[in-house]
């Protein structure tokens, strides 16, 4: 891939799923990241994996729902690698504790829209806001935040969820037409059903035969199939794309 050799990436929410295929991805194409997580266990072996054949991936524990720790993951992302290139914006709490109890507003539970939209949704203008200015004083670069079909379908269930991705979309274009003329392009990911730790564990076949059977692919995503249009809109290949949210669903959204 082009361009993303010496690039310098953080990547907030790399524990597991597709913030740890992402940061192996990007190592193997020779860029730099640091790579951020509440879990430290979860994000230090994956900063080894990455590492396990040369390049530098370095962990960095870190709250998406606390502005103090943000800033001191971009804080360490300057010092580790002189200056950040890009962004990949991919936590969220999807734990059963919150995202479980996630019902329909008749059943709206505050500290749930309160959680899901602090991580969500202002953790992701928090990492935004501390490195847009070091982005800009590289000259331009990328940012990527993860979105997800619920942002635009309807749903019976999990409205703080679904109004936090709608509130992503929105910041990544207000990010691109902000920025963008001056070198920064921002983009969102929404994927569909990623086969990751968390699906794997929660083991919910329902969902899997729903989503496979939604699907106009013949399987049900994988988290390098994220990683690798991540590297893409980070590399210098993805130039040309801004203000987009793309589906990375196997055809389980069709939008024009």
């Amino acid at each position: 891939m082009r361009g993303l050799k010496g690039k310098r990436i953080v990547i907030a929410g790399g524990a597991t799923g597709i913030g740890a295929a992402t940061v192996e991805r990007l190592v193997e194409e020779g860029a730099s990241v640091v790579v951020g997580d509440i879990n430290i266990s979860g994000v230090t072996a994956t900063a080894k994996r990455a590492t396990e054949n040369g390049g530098v991936a370095v962990p960095v524990e870190f709250d998406l729902s606390d502005e103090d720790s943000i800033q001191a993951l971009i804080d360490r992302a300057v010092s580790e690698l002189g200056g950040i290139d890009g962004l990949f914006n991919v936590g969220a709490d999807v734990s059963d504790a919150n995202l479980g109890r996630d019902l329909d507003l008749l059943d709206m539970d505050l500290g749930v829209w309160h959680r899901t939209l602090d991580v969500n949704l202002i953790g992701y203008a928090l990492t935004a806001r501390a490195a847009i200015p070091h982005i800009l004083e590289s000259g331009g670069g990328a940012v990527i935040n993860t979105s997800s079909g619920a942002g635009w379908s309807g749903a019976k269930v999990r409205p703080a969820y679904s109004a936090s991705k709608a509130g992503v979309n929105a910041l990544t274009r207000h990010i691109a037409t902000r920025w963008g003329k001056e070198g920064i392009r921002c983009n969102g990911l929404a994927p569909g059903l990623v086969m990751g730790e968390t699906q794997i564990r929660q083991a919910n076949r329902e969902m899997q035969a729903q989503a496979l059977d939604a699907a106009l692919s013949p399987r049900l995503g994988r988290t390098e199939d994220l990683a690798g249009i991540a590297a893409f809109l980070l590399s210098d290949d993805g130039e040309w794309i801004n203000g987009q949210v793309w589906s990375i669903c196997g055809g389980m959204h069709l939008r024009g």
